[in-house]
Formats: structure tokens, sequence, C-alpha cells
């Protein structure tokens, strides 16, 4: 790529796409901040809207949340359709546990609960596939909160699976991957979750809040390792380091 259009694109702003108004894009923002990156962040429940085209945007990210893929809301219908820009774009887009699970519904799968009720709250294994093994080195636990889990869309690739809930990394089409893992919590947004979150331990095979902080301590280091890594790989290039100026975080959108 000519040098040219390598700074053109770094220039350009990932689209962060959230759910709750107090939502943060917690280390995935820290460190995309970090490789030149701005945000541009939008919360289509509360009214904001999501852009026609990403030919602005270096990529997008959609992140987790507390409603299902399958709920009725408008606002989770238009996003699951608005999916379709990236995909037919052939623009980098990643999903987080929601975000994977709209971007799963987008492509034909299926959105559903274990049948025994049995949910992913807390630390877990991960087993990567051949094909994840092939593309990175992946971390042995990672972190969850949710209570639904996806099938593998028609033409994916699975890279990792876990005990519970088989499907827990895959790659569409070379430039879309979904996560049902969230690597991006930072130590207070974890803390936070373990307070307003508190009421769903007592779900099957959820884990209680001291054992949330404990595994922060024991698995939170390779599981930010795995993520600078995989954020340099789902958006194709490593973005040029230009100091303070390039970690302006934009919160107005971009047309």
């Amino acid at each position: 790529m000519p040098t040219d259009l390598l700074q053109e694109h770094d220039k350009r702003p990932v689209l962060i796409v959230l759910h709750q108004e107090r939502s943060s894009p917690g280390r995935v923002g820290q460190l995309l901040v970090e490789k030149g990156y701005r945000l541009d962040i939008r919360r289509p429940v509360l009214g904001d809207k999501l852009p026609s085209t990403l030919a602005k945007h270096a990529g997008a990210v959609v992140f987790g949340g507390p409603m299902s893929a399958n709920d009725p809301d408008d606002f989770v219908k238009t996003e699951i359709n608005w999916l379709d820009v990236p995909l037919r774009e052939k623009r980098p887009l990643l999903g987080i546990c929601l975000g994977a699970q709209m971007l799963v519904r987008q492509l034909g799968g299926k959105v559903q609960a274990n049948t025994d009720g049995s949910t992913e709250i807390g630390w877990y294994p991960l087993h990567a596939t051949e094909k994840g093994r092939m593309l990175m080195h992946w971390p042995r636990m990672v972190y969850h909160f949710h209570r639904e889990g996806f099938d593998l869309p028609h033409g994916a690739e699975l890279l990792a699976q876990g005990d519970a809930y088989p499907n827990q990394a895959f790659r569409y089409g070379g430039h879309a991957w979904g996560l049902q893992f969230h690597a991006e919590l930072t130590r207070a947004m974890m803390h936070r979750w373990v307070v307003h979150g508190a009421h769903r331990f007592i779900l099957p095979n959820a884990q209680q809040g001291r054992e949330h902080l404990e595994g922060r301590m024991l698995f939170d280091a390779p599981l930010k390792a795995w993520l600078n890594e995989f954020l340099d790989i789902v958006f194709a290039q490593k973005a040029t380091q230009t100091g303070k100026a390039a970690a302006l975080v934009e919160r107005a959108p971009v047309p």
C-alpha cells in the first residue's frame, strides 16, 4: 500500500457502537487510540444514527449489552440490518458478545440459550481450533457475561470453542469477526459489572463475584496481550503512532 494511502487510512476513525448510556469501549478503545485511531462513538439505543457507508471509517466494533439479539425492539432490528453495510463493503467489523450475536443473526444463524439454562458468567476455558491456532496464540481463560450463545453462521470459520457454549470466536469473509467473550474490560469496568450484575450470580454455571476478581489477577494479562495482537489482525495493519494528537476520541458523529 502506498505511504500516502496508508496515512489516509490511519486518519479514519473506528466506528464504536455501544448499547447503554454509560457504556464504554474500555480496553478496545484504549488500544485502538494507542494504535493511532480516533473513535466515533454512537449509541443507536439513544437515537444516534449509524452511517450509510463505512467509507469514512477504518472499520467498526459493535459491543455487548443487556438486551438480546432476539428482542423485538426497533433499534435491535435496525442495527442487525445495518450490519449488512460493513459486510457488503467488506470493511473490518468486530462484534463482541451481543455484537457477535447480532452479526450471527444478520448472517442467518440462531441466537439462543442452552436448554439447561446454563450461563457463562465469569472466567472459563477457551480452546482454539486448528484454524484459530494458525492465526495466532489464544489465551487459556477468557471472561464472559452472557446467557445466550450462537450458531456458527454458514460460511464462517470457527476459531475458538468453549465448554458450555461451543462457538466462541469466528471469522466470516476474512474481514468480519465475532467474539462471545469479553477482552475489553478494564479493572473499573469489571468492578462495576460485578456490582450491578450480582443478581445474575445465582444462575446455573455462573461464578460468584470474588471469582471474577480473583480470575482477573490470574488471567487478565495474557488476555490483554491477546487483544492487542487481535486488533492488529482485525484492522489489518498497525496504525502509525502519532502521539497525543492521535489519541483524540471523537464523540460527535462523523458524517
